[in-house]
């Protein structure tokens, strides 16, 4: 079997005689990369191509084990790779913390070649075999999806043209926060949360936004001029109810990233970056990042479009009013992307004003 073919196992451990006793141990089977910290060893676990497998050691100094496998179950590039302890504590609480952090196994020292051996094979089949059933019921879930999207730009449409007359409301916000988040990936901003995956959910999830309108009253939501303010606080309540409506369908499917996102977005794209947004005032990196990727979207598309209470701004205004919000309305470095893709987003803007 070539090198290429061979299941990439990295061991972290400070002690580079137990890296040594390991590797004399697998390196017949399998490809080995060491690290003798925590740091190094997240470092690569996120690099290409990421390991199938970690054995990882827990006294180390510095960061410990379980710091190290609390920041890889966190992180989406590295959250799916078994982590294995490698520990000469045999206490049980020990072993419970561990597995409460996401590991699934350990081995104790000193070593015992045959049993790492098949603790490892072990693991790495029963990865394999996950891989290939997600594989599975993914390629059947985006069958599903397909249809179902339609469904919920209809019935997301259905909620958007009681108050708007601009027509390709949805459909433009959708390629805003698509640009946007793609961005942030090619740039590696927010590698935690964005990842390919990411950019397609959004896309599909944006026209949720602003679901909770379908409970608004006519007389507010088609109102053709100002909300005083005993309106505005109704208006306000479209998030919450967009909210309720999607946790009803959250509870249902738990593991649907289409409406988790579509959730965060339709309660949190009206917070504020600095806490003066509503529903929850949450501020700064506590709200979600696909929500404040939707704050800049949607505002973008509000301030360049006509409603019946006010003209359209042009594209250099709307920029300018978004780029004043940084650090306060937005979150700094999205306005920041926002500033390089401005040309980019008055493209989309003239292409689907019609």
């Amino acid at each position: 079997m070539s090198e290429g073919d061979r299941a990439r196992v990295l061991i972290v451990d400070d002690t580079p005689g137990n890296i040594h006793m390991l590797m004399e141990t697998l390196k017949a089977e399998y490809a080995i990369i060491a690290a003798t910290s925590g740091e190094k060893a997240l470092q690569l676990a996120t690099s290409d191509p990421v390991p199938d497998l970690i054995l990882l050691d827990i006294m180390m100094p510095g960061m410990d084990g379980y710091e190290v496998c609390r920041r890889l179950k966190g992180d989406v590039r590295t959250s799916r790779i078994p982590v294995i302890f490698v520990t000469r504590l045999t206490e049980e609480e020990d072993e419970a913390h561990g597995l409460e952090l996401g590991a699934v196994d350990y081995i104790t020292k000193p070593f015992r070649p045959d049993i790492v051996k098949a603790r490892i094979h072990n693991h790495l089949v029963l990865k394999q075999y996950r891989d290939n059933l997600e594989h599975l019921v993914d390629a059947q879930v985006t069958e599903i999806a397909n249809s179902h999207a339609a469904t919920i730009l209809a019935l997301s449409k259905l909620a958007e043209s009681r108050d708007d007359d601009t027509g390709h409301h949805l459909e433009r916000v959708q390629r805003y926060c698509q640009t946007l988040a793609q961005h942030c990936f090619d740039n590696g901003l927010y590698p935690e949360a964005i990842d390919a995956e990411f950019i397609d959910t959004i896309f599909e999830a944006s026209p949720l936004h602003d679901v909770g309108k379908v409970a608004i009253p006519d007389a507010v939501l088609c109102k053709p001029g100002k909300l005083d303010p005993e309106e505005f606080e109704i208006m306000k309540t479209h998030a919450l109810r967009g909210a309720e409506t999607l946790e009803a369908v959250a509870r249902r499917y738990p593991n649907n990233g289409f409406i988790n996102m579509g959730l965060e977005i339709a309660r949190s794209h009206h917070e504020k970056w600095n806490g003066e947004g509503y529903p929850d005032g949450i501020a700064g990196n506590a709200i979600p990042v696909a929500a404040r990727i939707m704050a800049v979207a949607d505002v973008y598309d509000a301030l360049t479009s006509e409603r019946c209470y006010k003209a359209a701004f042009p594209h250099e205004k709307a920029v300018a009013i978004i780029v004043e919000g940084r650090g306060s309305h937005f979150d700094p470095d999205l306005c920041d992307c926002f500033e390089l893709l401005a040309g980019e987003f008055n493209r989309i803007r003239n292409q689907m004003h019609h």
